[in-house]
């Protein structure tokens, strides 16, 4: 049934495109990998698997379209889903457009959109962020970094003589119950009697030049009740401060960041800082190599990790590649974060340590 529905989407969208003269494109990328990873559980076993998440980057299939409207004004839209491609299932909690689903207006003023969209977090370490959604990366840490997308939101965005500025409005951040998928918050909103449950926002300030760049986000969410993560009162907050900068020097290109975490939910630790500088060496047009470095540590508490990940990656053409990636992480205090973000249920003990090996193709389309 939902190949159907699908389906008919798109031949919806194909074909309204032509009468209404707008231009639709229908994208993708499907990345697979297997990967080992050891010391597993109390047991410390090594597990070998097939992620559902991510390898290099997360499956996915899209559609985004744009209309001329004259004067300088457009209309667009996006339908993103995201695919588990061990399975062919659907990734955020089985939404069928989980990872973007939002229509809106542009012009030279920027856009505005509304709908399911990503929040002004994740634009903001685009660029800085070397390794991004890669298996062993920032989302091993924190997973709401590359998953910080918020339902029922306005969002605007708009670029000038090379600042961009943006803001985004939640009405009720997290509509569908996602566990176990990263950053699934179950966390609806839209409350008459409750007006602050669940709502969250962010605001970005970008700068970027030929050679490098900087950006300054913020993102806060509130509670509300039934959410996930101990934030169950609309009182309660959990608010991270991002700061990075990259830089391109010929074949090389470096980013580093801090992430302040304020997440009231926590009473024991509720401010982390996690830390990351990474560095990418274009060896041909064929070969780069990347690595980045990141530490997460709690304030006031023994409560640390430290993760260092490599990857090679190959490109055949502008759309297909293959890659390995290697990682380990070292865990302290009382945290049992997994190396890998690739799929649940992955953890070493508290404190533990790990490392994680990984191969695999990716193709875009």
């Amino acid at each position: 049934m939902q190949r159907k529905l699908i389906a008919g989407i798109g031949l919806a969208l194909i074909t309204g495109g032509a009468s209404a003269q707008s231009s639709v494109t229908m994208y993708g990328i499907m990345d697979a990998a297997v990967e080992h990873v050891t010391n597993v559980g109390a047991g410390g076993e090594g597990l070998t698997r097939m992620p559902s998440l991510t390898g290099s980057a997360p499956s996915r299939l899209g559609f985004r379209g744009t209309e001329d409207l004259g004067g300088g004004l457009g209309a667009l839209f996006a339908l993103e889903m995201g695919i588990a491609p061990d399975s062919g299932s659907m990734n955020q909690g089985g939404r069928s457009f989980g990872r973007q689903s939002f229509v809106g207006l542009s012009g030279p003023w920027g856009s505005v959109t509304l709908g399911r969209q990503y929040t002004m977090l994740f634009w903001s370490i685009l660029d800085a962020d070397i390794l991004g959604p890669n298996i062993y990366g920032s989302s091993s840490l924190d997973s709401y970094i590359p998953n910080a997308r918020a339902d029922n939101s306005i969002a605007y965005r708009g670029t000038f003589s090379g600042f961009t500025v943006g803001a985004t409005y939640s009405l009720g951040r997290d509509t569908v119950n996602a566990g176990p998928s990263p950053s699934g918050s179950n966390c609806a909103g839209e409350s008459a009697t409750d007006k602050q449950a669940c709502r969250e926002w962010s605001a970005l300030v970008k700068y970027d030049a030929p050679m490098w760049g900087a950006a300054l986000a913020v993102d806060e969410m509130r509670g509300g009740a039934g959410a996930f993560a101990g934030l169950v009162r609309s009182a309660l907050k959990d608010t991270r401060l991002s700061a990075n900068g990259y830089a391109k020097l010929g074949a090389f290109k470096l980013g580093a960041g801090l992430i302040r975490r304020d997440n009231e939910a926590s009473v024991a630790t509720p401010r982390s800082d996690l830390a990351y500088l990474g560095v990418a060496y274009t060896i041909t047009p064929q070969l780069v190599v990347d690595g980045e470095f990141f530490r997460l540590k709690f304030k006031g508490s023994s409560n640390k990790s430290t993760m260092v990940a490599v990857r090679a990656t190959y490109n055949f053409s502008k759309r297909t590649a293959v890659y390995a990636t290697v990682g380990r992480i070292n865990n302290d205090g009382a945290l049992a974060l997994s190396v890998s973000s690739g799929q649940a249920a992955s953890n070493p003990v508290a404190g533990g340590s790990q490392t994680a090996v990984a191969m695999g193709m990716r193709h875009s389309f």
